[in-house]
């Protein structure tokens, strides 16, 4: 599952396979962002982490075409990532010591949790999904605003 979560809406969008996560699925995403937003006059700007597929020519070339800009993270800050917050709340949702009994019924619940999430607990992720970022875990004090 590769998700891309809009800053200012807070909606998620998936892409969902049931293989491994390559940059053919990236540059899907990405094309599943550029149909919904359609034509823009500001650029659509993706946060992305360092993953190679993701830093790849074909997903860099991918974007270029479909006038999406790419912004990568320093490496090893998944904090700095909306997505990635979101990604830590549904697995603790539907994942945490939870059973499936097979890999359908964990993806339905996965797709149901993300599904309902915005409804039922909308204060846990308007906390979570926050502009304000901490930069170190040792001084708290210290925050980037990013939205």
């Amino acid at each position: 599952m590769l998700g891309a979560l809009d800053a200012v809406s807070r909606q998620v969008h998936l892409f969902t396979n049931e293989t491994y996560i390559t940059a053919q699925s990236v540059c899907a995403l990405l094309s599943q962002l550029a149909v919904f937003y359609g034509p823009r006059n500001v650029p659509l700007t993706l946060v992305l982490d360092n993953a190679r597929y993701q830093r790849c020519e074909l997903v860099q070339a991918h974007a270029r075409a479909l006038g999406i800009e790419l912004e990568f993270l320093p490496t090893y800050s998944p904090n700095l990532n909306l997505i990635e917050r979101y990604w830590r709340w549904a697995k603790k949702q539907c994942l945490n010591s939870k059973y499936h009994a097979d890999f359908a019924t964990m993806k339905t619940t996965i797709l149901q949790t993300i599904a309902s999430a915005h409804h039922e607990h909308a204060p846990a992720l308007a906390s979570l999904l926050t502009g304000n970022f901490q930069l170190s875990p040792t001084n708290t004090s210290n925050t980037i605003n990013r939205v």
